[in-house]
């Protein structure tokens, strides 16, 4: 098995974002319960570069990745402290080619898409948990999601849902309670149901690029953060 080498990314990036700013935060990282900020620190004032959202980018990785394409990101690099970059290391198990530069991240997919099956522990990266189920089908062997328990509490239960709109795609879905594992079968076209959650549209849109007849429901729900998602994936599709 895999294992994603992060832990409570999201605390680690708050504290380099107050370092940034002027204030520094003691975590402890033996056991992440505690985030300590000494008294009599001030925040200052400066030029920032906000980073491309890895979160978001995730779908455009996996594009390459699932149709043997390329994607580079500018502005998003080796120094970033966003754990779902993470996520191109899951794709570089499953075959993909990736390179980390310092402002900079590609990902190159192999010939045909021809991706491996994983088994990998998505804790500290849940988000692009469906990102991975959606391209799961494109792969070789089965691939199997851990330690995302806690992705049954967000804008839907996801893992219930992933594997609901997988078995409409054909694919053969064990859900458990931390995760699931998908076996790859031929993708069947089918109507997907969003949940109201902008990420089950975005992710099983990837599908749609390799598998014709794959149908987005309620498409909008991508305005909570990523307003023209699928203008920008049409572009790509283009290219």
């Amino acid at each position: 098995m895999v294992a994603v080498s992060l832990k409570k990314p999201y605390m680690t990036m708050t504290a380099a974002v107050m370092r940034d700013f002027g204030v520094e935060a003691e975590l402890d990282t033996a056991n992440w319960r505690t985030f300590a900020v000494r008294a009599g620190q001030h925040y200052t004032g400066r030029a920032y570069h906000i980073e491309p959202d890895a979160s978001n980018a995730s779908y455009f990785f996996a594009a390459a990745a699932a149709t043997g394409g390329r994607v580079r990101v500018d502005g998003l690099g080796a120094s970033s402290t966003q754990g779902d970059l993470e996520f191109v290391r899951v794709l570089e198990a499953m075959g993909a080619r990736v390179t980390l530069g310092d402002d900079f991240t590609e990902v190159t997919g192999p010939p045909d898409g021809a991706l491996r099956g994983v088994d990998l522990d998505l804790n500290a990266i849940s988000d692009t948990a469906q990102t991975l189920a959606a391209i799961a089908p494109f792969a070789s062997g089965p691939t199997t999601i851990r330690g995302i328990h806690h992705a049954r509490l967000k804008e839907t239960d996801r893992v219930a849902a992933v594997a609901t709109e997988l078995r409409k795609l054909g694919q053969e879905v064990v859900e458990r309670e931390d995760g699931l594992t998908i076996t790859p079968r031929p993708v069947v076209p089918a109507r997907i149901d969003t949940y109201d959650d902008h990420r089950m549209a975005m992710s099983f849109a990837i599908a749609g690029l390799r598998a014709p007849g794959v149908t987005i429901l309620d498409p909008s729900c991508v305005a909570k953060t990523f307003p023209h998602y699928f203008d920008e994936l049409e572009l790509l599709r283009r290219t």
